[in-house]
């Protein structure tokens, strides 16, 4: 058995390599950051193929700086930033469009349509999630309807849809069209209870059937690379996940009621519950996962839109900091908030409020307020948000929750992990690496081509690095909490 897997793992704003080793070890890494483009106020765009060429750099960086030949590598493992929506030629593989991402609100105008008649529930019972600008669905129609000439083009078999998982397997295999479970069950159109696409929702948002990748599951031979400009052989391409439900795999949550939560440019917060799906009543989505073997199983999905991205916004808009990691000096500078809540609604609210015309605020300024205040308040944001999913969650699934797992960059900051175990009063649980996404993807891709041969290997892999424990007065949590109930209502539309 060759001795490596490598993940790729496309991110919001950027493409990452990474090459693992038997152990879960961090052979070398490779990174690029990709353009944003924002054409119109709440919509946002990427380039496909500046994506594909980043990907391929950061593959090269990675096996250059670990010095990993293309015949050491077992497995290719693929997680990706799920819901954005690209269209491309069949022939020619060139995008008829930029890639429309997961945050884009451009279609919201016609998902409130689609729930003006009536719409919202049927799409619910079949697919577990709410009608709402975030998924591909409509972005798929917003796409026909205004490229000139691609409803013609979908209906005579000439255009593919993809979400950026299909977009790098088609190029890295000459032209294989696949997606995997728990991506084809964010797009609003696949039924995650008869595991097909659905006819009856094809039908309503006249999306024609030709464009659908086939959909495999996330543990499993897709293909191999045939790219002899990055490999000088072939390399089976073994796994595919949507990011979160990667990082949920890569968390080891396998049993129902274990929750992690993903921090990066949004926060995205999965508990898995087994082979049984919970329908939400506190607006919450039900989706698909991975179970300990890559099947697909069930999950319950709280997502916020904006996390890190506050961080972005303070450091490149306001720039009232230098880099992301000075805000924990400056949160830990002043003794709490001082009254003041950042609402980070730069893209309207998700879960569990799903407000798409909400907007930004920062409530509660007086003449004594801060740089160190906001900053403070942008890094509680997170918390707060993630304390609202959290509780709508247990409300579901009538479970209590003791322990937290957490991924993702904003949990290198130690202030914001203590914060949110202080407010959601559980245990953190902080694995030794924060790249839990990325192994996600390795460890399904191992599995597949025999590289991990069971789950318990798997949980010898992934290590806790430090254990967050709430230590706050219970009336100085209820004060904050609210106070932050008044802030998020200022906000809503």
């Amino acid at each position: 058995m060759s001795g490596f897997i490598l993940a790729i793992d496309e991110g919001t704003t950027g493409s990452t390599a990474i090459i693992f080793n038997r152990d879960g070890e961090i052979v070398s890494r490779g990174y690029s950051e990709f353009t944003q483009y924002y054409p119109r106020p709440g919509w946002v765009e990427h380039d496909a193929q500046e994506i594909w060429r980043t990907t391929a750099q950061v593959i090269q960086q990675a096996m250059m700086a670990g010095q990993v030949k293309s015949r050491e590598i077992a497995g290719i493992g693929i997680t990706n930033q799920r819901e954005t929506t690209l269209l491309w030629d069949k022939k020619s593989g060139e995008p008829i469009h930029n890639a429309i991402v997961w945050q884009c609100r451009r279609t919201s105008e016609y998902c409130n349509q689609l729930k003006r008649d009536g719409l919202a529930n049927k799409f619910a019972d079949k697919t577990g999630l709410i009608i709402d600008a975030y998924f591909s669905a409509s972005k798929i129609k917003w796409l026909l309807d205004h490229v000139k000439g691609a409803h013609k083009r979908a209906e005579n078999g000439e255009l593919l849809f993809g979400t950026i998982d299909s977009w790098l397997l088609w190029k890295l295999t000459g032209q294989i069209h696949a997606t995997d479970y728990t991506n084809a069950s964010r797009t609003l159109l696949y039924n995650i209870f008869e595991k097909k696409w659905d006819e009856e929702l094809l039908d309503i948002m006249d999306i024609p059937a030709a464009i659908l990748p086939a959909v495999e599951t996330s543990s499993g031979i897709f293909g191999h690379t045939a790219a002899p400009d990055l490999f000088d052989t072939a390399i089976p391409i073994a796994g595919i996940a949507g990011d979160q439900q990667a990082a949920l795999y890569g968390q080891n949550c396998w049993t129902p009621g274990m929750v992690k939560n993903t921090y990066g440019t949004g926060c995205f917060m999965l508990m898995n519950t087994g082979d049984k799906p919970i329908h939400s009543q506190n607006r919450l989505l039900t989706t698909l996962a991975c179970d300990a073997d890559g099947h697909p199983c069930y999950a319950l999905e709280g997502s916020v839109f904006i996390a890190g991205a506050v961080v972005q916004w303070l450091r490149d808009e306001l720039r009232i900091i230098d880099k992301a990691s000075a805000t924990e000096a400056l949160a830990l500078s002043v003794p709490d908030n001082n009254g003041v809540y950042l609402v980070p609604a730069f893209v309207g609210l998700g879960a569990p409020h799903w407000d798409m015309e909400a907007r930004g605020a920062i409530v509660g300024l007086t003449r004594g307020a801060n740089r160190a205040h906001i900053v403070r308040a942008a890094l509680e944001s997170i918390a707060f948000q993630s304390y609202d999913v959290l509780q709508a969650m247990v409300r579901d699934a009538h479970l209590p929750i003791k322990e937290l797992r957490v991924d993702g960059g904003a949990t290198a900051n130690d202030f914001l992990m203590q914060f949110q175990s202080d407010i959601l009063d559980v245990d953190i649980d902080r694995p030794l690496l924060f790249e839990t996404t990325a192994l996600g993807a390795a460890f399904l891709a191992g599995r597949a081509v025999g590289f991990w041969h069971d789950a318990k290997e798997l949980q010898a892999v992934r290590k806790t690095g430090k254990i967050f424990k709430p230590n706050m007065e219970k009336e100085r949590k209820t004060a904050l909490l609210r106070g932050w109930a008044r802030a998020i209502e200022k906000t809503k539309s």
